[in-house]
């Protein structure tokens, strides 16, 4: 019987069958041996062993349309991240990092704002304007007065699509608005260091309706950008592509270089001061790392 990999805790893995119903079941030895672990998103084929106890083995894992490391999950056709636009406040470098990491593993990112409705216009339009210059599909919600919540549902239809952010933008909340019965928990803020508590800690796909899957991930504070070549950097910030080759040298990493292209588009607000800010601490984190 054929089915999708819900979600995995402890060597066991939930799989939504094509008969509607989800069992429990364990991988066969074989994929141990084949180094092949089953990720969430998973297109298996698995064997009933108990049918009144919901009980199964996963036989086959299908060919994926791609694999992630972080989050660990198969065959996902976009991510969406939110990060909030007051409560916390957004950390522009960490969402950089992310972009860079979906870059990496070729998943496109669209970018959604939530909290509009405690926010100001400026910080939303000067946020909506650093990420769209860079052509980045950017969406405003407050899942609170129910904005933005249409058009996000038209972004996710048809795809199956990682719903990611740090703890306390609102992720929960979202994910119970756009299934109202998914049951997901909410978790309270913390007013003490204004940051939400994790409350999703295992990744888990959650279906929307027949052709429209959200992938539920664990919140992050951090992440750490892999290991590129700090030369590479530059061609994760799509703003930069334009100006590749107008710079004096070849290869230009647009730091310290005389007559440079982006650095002059940014002295001119044509590339955002904060973006490339950001580009150069995470430039200098690489650099920094010990080769081994």
């Amino acid at each position: 019987m054929k089915g999708k990999i819900l979600k995995g805790i402890g060597g066991f893995y939930y799989v939504a069958a094509d008969n509607n119903k989800i069992y429990e079941c364990k991988a066969k030895g074989i994929f141990r041996n084949m180094k092949l672990k089953p990720l969430v998103g998973d297109d298996c084929e698995i064997s009933i062993l108990d049918e009144e106890k919901l009980l199964g083995n996963i036989d086959a894992i299908y060919d994926r349309k791609n694999e992630l490391i972080r989050p660990a999950a198969a065959n996902a056709d976009q991510a969406v991240i939110i990060f909030a636009l007051s409560k916390p406040r957004p950390s522009t470098n960490l969402l950089d990092r992310f972009l860079i990491l979906m870059d990496l593993q070729h998943v496109k990112t669209i970018i959604c704002f939530n909290k509009e409705d405690i926010a100001g216009d400026d910080e939303l339009e000067t946020l909506r304007g650093m990420y769209s210059s860079a052509g980045y599909q950017v969406l405003s919600a407050s899942v609170k007065e129910g904005k933005g919540i249409d058009e996000l549902r038209a972004v996710i239809k048809g795809k199956t699509s990682i719903l990611a952010g740090p703890s306390g933008v609102g992720k929960s909340s979202m994910i119970n608005t756009l299934i109202p019965d998914a049951g997901a928990e909410t978790g309270d803020l913390s007013e003490k260091i204004a940051r939400g508590k994790n409350t999703t800690r295992h990744s888990e796909l959650l279906k929307v309706d027949e052709d429209t899957f959200i992938m539920d991930t664990p919140g992050f504070s951090s992440l750490i950008v892999p290991d590129i070549e700090k030369d590479e950097l530059r061609l994760y910030y799509p703003e930069m592509a334009k100006f590749e080759g107008q710079c004096r040298f070849d290869g230009c990493n647009h730091i310290n270089e005389p007559d440079c292209a982006v650095k002059a588009a940014v002295a001119s607000g044509e590339i955002n001061e904060t973006r490339y800010e950001n580009y150069k601490l995470i430039f200098n984190e690489l650099a920094a790392r010990r080769k081994w």
